[in-house]
């Protein structure tokens, strides 16, 4: 992954409604959620969800499906896997003693 790229999607993780949307979605599983369904979880108003699933589907760590006439966002679980790959893939290699972080296997 390239350095601008993460540094985009961290920034839109670094928002508090942005990360509140996106942990919804990672427990809300593969399956997602319906927009309807997450900005009633949310409390959140319409407007403000699209505005900012607008910001995360365009850095790629939201998709979104649609059934009929329903909108399904999902959390792209392999982008995720990349990014926190991205943030540990050279801690403590320079030899300073502390261990390696490893990340758990996904099912």
């Amino acid at each position: 992954m390239k350095l601008d790229l993460a540094a985009a999607r961290l920034e839109a993780l670094g928002n508090p409604t942005r990360l509140k949307i996106y942990r919804a979605l990672v427990r809300a599983g593969e399956e997602g959620l319906p927009v309807g369904r997450l900005q009633e979880k949310l409390d959140i108003a319409a407007s403000t969800l699209s505005h900012h699933l607008k910001t995360l589907v365009s850095v790629e760590l939201v998709t979104q499906t649609r059934e009929g006439t329903t909108l399904i966002c999902h959390t792209n679980y392999d982008l995720m896997r990349k990014l926190l790959e991205y943030l540990v893939a050279e801690c403590c290699v320079e030899g300073s003693g502390c261990p390696p972080v490893r990340l758990p296997k996904v099912a």
